[in-house]
């Protein structure tokens, strides 16, 4: 059983399944995060969805360079968790199954691809009180 944060499904409300891979990226005694605006507005662990064929590791790799600018090394998976949100940019509904890794920012090749994402450096303590889900804090946790 994968452990879910965030609000319950909606009776009666159909989900789709998306899988993504985010990172916990540790610098310096800082963390290594995006801040997406638009809709969101919010500060998230760089990451998302595993796109069909492909591993979670090459996800992570993949999305962390597109809203970060960063290259990362020597992932290592630190679990799973499950939430039910709505993906606003896709107009559906997703049981969102979030694998979680640790990582190291080892090189920026220049500012992030994704529409919207802007990298920023927050101390971990700050990082816990600031992500935008319970999932993501509760993982961050476990390591501070």
């Amino acid at each position: 059983m994968i452990r879910r944060y965030g609000n319950p499904p909606k009776q009666g409300q159909n989900y789709a399944v998306r899988h993504g891979a985010y990172g916990i990226l540790p610098r310096d005694g800082q963390l290594l995060l995006t801040w997406q605006g638009g809709i969101h507005n919010e500060v998230q662990l760089p990451g998302g969805g595993i796109d069909p064929g492909e591993s979670a590791i090459a996800a992570l790799h993949r999305e962390v360079f597109e809203e970060t600018g960063w290259r990362i090394s020597t992932p290592q998976k630190l679990g799973v968790y499950r939430r039910f949100v709505f993906m606003p940019d896709y107009d559906k509904w997703a049981e969102k199954i979030c694998h979680i890794y640790l990582a190291r920012p080892t090189l920026t090749l220049g500012p992030p691809t994704e529409p919207e994402h802007f990298p920023i450096w927050m101390s971990k303590s700050a990082a816990q009180s600031q992500l935008s889900n319970t999932g993501d804090a509760a993982f961050l946790s476990r390591l501070l």
